[in-house]
């Protein structure tokens, strides 16, 4: 027989399973990126396009059930004065607008760039332009803190720092 589990528990445990789908994949993009660009940057255009697809089908819909959970969370805990519930309201909606600010444009911009530089280049060998380096250095760095932002927030909401 399952345990009794209330609603509250519930929505906590819908809020931690939207930041796993949210931000799961995100620590993979790096590593399919390297090996994409080392074994066949042929498939780098295509990686670009899934990377905001998912941003703009994943992540944001994820995100806001994030933020909603949280909400009714900090709301029945009366949580609002503490700080973890304060960081996690501010850094949604960081990562919301650097995704939508920043993440989907480039990445967009990157997958023009790698299919230009794929059709203009001769023969076999592939030469990636400095414009498509300067954007994936972009997604690099923000993508980087972006993921490091959603350790801490992890950090903050189990150890209720602040509270």
């Amino acid at each position: 027989m399952l345990p009794a589990v209330s609603f509250y528990e519930i929505v906590l445990a819908v809020h931690i399973m939207a930041a796993v789908v949210a931000f799961g994949v995100t620590f993979a993009f790096p590593i399919m990126f390297a090996v994409a660009a080392r074994h066949d940057p042929r498939g780098l255009p295509l990686l670009h396009r899934v990377e905001y697809t998912i941003e703009r089908m994943l992540i944001n819909p994820a995100l806001l059930l994030v933020l909603l959970a949280g909400i009714y969370l900090a709301s029945k805990g009366h949580f609002w004065s503490d700080f973890f519930v304060q960081w996690g309201l501010a850094v949604a909606i960081v990562i919301g607008a650097l995704v939508g600010a920043v993440m989907i444009p480039t990445a967009k911009r990157a997958e023009q760039a790698a299919a230009r530089d794929l059709t203009a280049t001769a023969g076999g060998e592939v030469a990636l332009s400095e414009e498509y380096r300067t954007l994936t250095r972009r997604l690099s760095t923000v993508g980087s803190l972006l993921s490091l932002l959603v350790l801490v927030t992890i950090y903050f909401m189990v150890t209720h720092t602040g509270t």
